[in-house]
């Protein structure tokens, strides 16, 4: 009953589609990703270097004359990240860290966050053209969302939260501007709103987190469950059950469930191993 219920919870999931809670369908397998990353990257310097950050409206406008380009701009990061054996460069415009209280640390690529945003996607002519918004706030967990949200999220922290009697406020959270290569956003397919092979901006707010999100509650926090150690969750699955290790309740497939392999009973589930085969029990099926 277990694994069919964790069955039809990803059969349900899998048929939500929310604009940023999707990675995109229907790739076509041969098309040139790598390719469109070098054209993208291409426009993206181009838009950073005739763009400048105007801190008096809080957003990016076109260069006049003498505004410091935001190529220039001390406030302005890269990421290295590689989707599907494709290198991409992430822009990250930090105009606040965040300063989260109670504290917490930045959120993991597997983490769930509070935030608020809007989006733009880039023309021919390198302009921003809006398509979304989205004041009220709500949750987001980073491994389900477009590739540029998961990893640019984690440049940022939450602030705290002065919530009174009115609308969720916080303060001092984290506040910037992810811009984003198509490979990182939505590829080669568009959705309704934006145009296939189209880079993204988004001003986003990280208001707040869930430090070591457990997503099936199984006592080990997502992101740890990556056995192969690619930093990429997703793709373990030490049964071959067709759910992925961070959502199966047992990840070893052995009938116990992963929680209930914690043998020593100290609460660290990594350091029972019964057989002493150097496999820890949860991910050993015959312990």
């Amino acid at each position: 009953m277990i694994k069919l219920k964790h069955i039809l919870i990803v059969a349900i999931l899998a048929l939500v589609t929310y604009s940023c809670n999707r990675t995109g369908t229907g790739i076509v397998d041969n098309f040139d990703h790598a390719g469109q990353s070098i054209i993208d990257n291409d426009s993206l310097v181009k838009f950073l270097t005739n763009h400048y950050f105007d801190d008096a409206i809080d957003s990016i406008k076109p260069i006049t004359g003498g505004e410091t380009a935001l190529i220039n701009d001390s406030r302005l990061s890269s990421q290295q990240v590689t989707e599907e054996d494709v290198d991409y460069t992430l822009y990250v415009f930090t105009n606040r860290v965040g300063t989260p209280d109670p504290v917490k640390g930045f959120p993991t690529v597997m983490d769930s966050v509070l935030t608020k945003y809007k989006g733009y996607y880039l023309s021919s002519s390198a302009t921003q053209v809006f398509f979304e918004e989205r004041n009220s706030v709500i949750w987001f967990t980073l491994n389900g969302v477009i590739r540029g949200w998961t990893h640019g999220f984690t440049n940022f922290k939450g602030g705290k939260n002065i919530t009174n009697n009115g609308p969720i406020t916080y303060e001092n959270d984290g506040k910037g501007i992810l811009i984003m290569p198509s490979g990182l956003a939505y590829r080669n397919t568009g959705n309704s709103a934006i145009p296939a092979n189209t880079p993204l901006v988004f001003y986003i707010r990280l208001l707040d987190l869930i430090e070591n999100t457990d997503h099936d509650n199984d006592g080990i926090a997502s992101i740890l469950e990556d056995p192969d150690g690619d930093g990429d969750p997703r793709n373990d699955d030490t049964d071959s059950d067709g759910i992925p290790n961070y959502f199966d309740t047992d990840d070893d497939g052995d009938g116990r469930l992963t929680k209930d392999e914690d043998t020593n009973g100290n609460g660290d589930l990594t350091d029972d191993d019964t057989d002493g085969d150097g496999t820890p029990n949860y991910l050993d099926e015959d312990n």
